[in-house]
């Protein structure tokens, strides 16, 4: 089954397969077959078995769970594993400080709280990204300012940031998209320029790194998420990393109600504030979890660096590509763009559906954000019109047109993460499939 912009029902679609895993050592030697037909239209499939389920558990996450369950203790407040694992992450990380908060929303929502952005202002976010990074913005009822992609590595376009800042900028959130780095020198050149805040969108990037140190670390502060498809998950969870004392005090005051963290001493310490708390069961999970991210973040790049020199030379398939300054990538997507016109004209589509039907689940990844009718509906939202009246919105609307972005939501093509957990022989085997259907390309184009 092929899901089209959405990247969780997509990667939920995983968890149906089968699991066991060990690197081979054989080489790639695929020649497509004149009469080795594509499975859509009657041959075999090119992959017949499974790949990795996920997430994987086992007796260390359940002997986990049933001491959280035991020890009567639930909640962060009277409970000490949220916090082991808030010092774990910061270790992992590199970074002074670490709040668990309850989902990678939350993490991203309360540095927006922390940095009081609010009516007025305006936050620059890629257009290419999952749609909480724009929900996070108007919550606070400030303006988001779509900035264009970079086709060749799916992440925000740095040389467009610059023309996107008004008076009204306040912050920069930079995505790493599919756990890729975006291009950070160039982000915290222009940041520092102008003298604004960079928030690191890190949701999908955990372990990844940037001139070999950890993203999270290189702005402000960076937020990740612990939701069941990510490469570190509890289910729901998410935290925030930073370098920065205040802003770090200030995180945990406004997830926790606008209380600080002094025990007896419950005062308010801001005007703002609400619950987006970890609970120790997220925390212990995810405690158990990171005994396995960083062999699970190996094999990844192993299968990944391999794929792509499958890939790479094969007509119309143009895997992502990494920054030089790329010193470790998280894939948590493996993308590549897909070029009909190398492939008979077929449509992405027939593409994916034949992609599918090999034993490759696969996704046709984001959709054109700006242009969905739950975006371009803030330029009618009363509060919206309220505080920047009509003539502002309409100008943002006609501002946020991200022609790359669009060619891009065109050709993009997503593996989750689980199918890098598999052997060298799934890769090659995902190669032969898409060389079976270039093979029979104008076939299928018709059919």
């Amino acid at each position: 089954m092929i899901y089209k912009h959405d990247r969780r029902k997509f990667l939920g679609t995983l968890t149906l397969m089968g699991a066991g895993v060990t690197l081979g050592g054989s080489s790639f030697s695929y020649i497509p077959e004149g009469n080795k037909k594509p499975a859509l239209l009657g041959g075999p499939r090119a992959h017949p078995d499974q790949f990795p389920s996920w997430p994987v558990s086992g007796k260390r996450e359940e002997e986990g769970m049933a001491e959280v369950l035991q020890s009567k203790k639930w909640g962060r407040l009277n409970g000490n594993v949220v916090a082991n694992f808030e010092n774990k992450y910061k270790e992992w990380t590199g970074a002074k400080h670490c709040v668990g908060v309850s989902s990678g929303t939350s993490a991203l929502f309360t540095s927006l709280g922390v940095l009081d952005i609010g009516p007025g202002d305006e936050v620059i976010i890629p257009v290419y990204t999952f749609v909480a990074t724009y929900n996070v913005v108007v919550l606070n009822y400030a303006l988001p300012k779509f900035v264009d992609t970079d086709i060749e590595t799916f992440q925000i376009d740095t040389d467009k940031i610059g023309q996107a800042i008004t008076q009204n900028t306040k912050l920069i959130m930079p995505v790493h998209i599919g756990g890729s780095p975006a291009d950070m020198d160039s982000v915290m050149d222009v940041a520092e320029k102008h003298k604004i805040p960079v928030l690191e969108d890190a949701c999908q990037a955990h372990l990844a790194e940037w001139k070999g140190k950890k993203v999270g670390t290189i702005g402000l502060a960076g937020a990740f998420s612990f939701q069941s498809s990510k490469n570190l998950n509890s289910g729901e969870g998410g935290a925030i990393i930073t370098n920065d004392d205040m802003f770090a005090n200030n995180a945990y005051n406004f997830h926790n109600q606008s209380r600080g963290n002094d025990g007896e001493n419950s005062s308010y310490r801001s005007t703002r504030g609400t619950n987006l708390r970890l609970t120790e069961f997220q925390g212990r999970l995810l405690t158990e979890q990171m005994s396995r991210l960083q062999e699970q973040a190996n094999r990844r790049t192993l299968n990944a660096q391999y794929l792509t020199g499958l890939l790479k030379d094969i007509p119309g398939i143009y895997p992502a590509k990494l920054y030089p300054g790329v010193t470790q990538s998280a894939y948590h997507l493996y993308m590549f763009r897909f070029d009909k016109n190398a492939f008979a004209e077929m449509p992405k589509s027939r593409f994916l559906e034949a992609l599918s039907a090999e034993g490759v689940p696969c996704s046709g990844g984001y959709g054109r954000m700006n242009k969905e009718n739950y975006v371009q509906d803030l330029a009618k939202n009363r509060h919206y019109l309220n505080l920047y009246g009509k003539s502002t919105m309409q100008e943002w609307l006609e501002n946020s047109n991200c022609p790359q972005n669009d060619l891009l939501c065109e050709q993009a093509v997503w593996f989750g993460q689980s199918m890098l957990l598999g052997t060298k022989k799934d890769m090659e085997q995902i190669a032969e499939a898409i060389l079976k259907i270039r093979a029979h390309a104008g076939d299928l184009a018709k059919s």
